[in-house]
């Protein structure tokens, strides 16, 4: 299932052209036109998926051992010390293309700080509320 005005499937069905760096009948890898260091990648399934809550089972399954491969090329290839993985879900969260995609961003030693956060200091007692709520839904 494709949607025919979404940029992303276009370019994950080589409708629009992209660097690719990794194929299969699923996803298509490409660099970021905007990385947020050296090799940025960006995992787009074929099929369209607006977000992770959308996203079937079976690509789902998939994805995650995709940028462990994609991960590892890039340390080996880059030489890059790490990798982050990165998944928006919501314009509040930073998506701001809505056909699910992760990012896979190389991680230099030396390099810029990003993808981190102060560390916030619940009390016990906000946590243990915040749990029930989120447990009940989950149930």
């Amino acid at each position: 299932m494709r949607d025919e005005t979404c940029i992303f499937c276009k370019i994950a069905n080589g409708d629009i052209p992209s660097s690719a760096i990794y194929e299969d009948e699923w996803f298509r890898v490409i660099l970021d036109l905007g990385p947020a260091s050296r090799g940025h990648a960006l995992i787009l399934p074929k099929n369209h998926f607006a977000d992770l809550l959308e996203l079937d089972e079976e690509t789902s399954s998939k994805v995650l051992a995709l940028a462990a491969k994609v991960g590892a090329a890039m340390k080996k290839s880059l030489g890059c010390a790490g990798f982050n993985l990165v998944q928006n879900n919501g314009e509040a969260a930073g998506q701001t293309v809505f056909h699910f995609h992760m990012h896979v961003i190389p991680r230099y030693e030396g390099g810029p700080r990003m993808v981190s956060w102060e560390p916030g200091s619940p009390s016990r007692e906000e946590l243990a509320e915040l749990a029930g709520r989120i447990r009940q839904e989950l149930e």
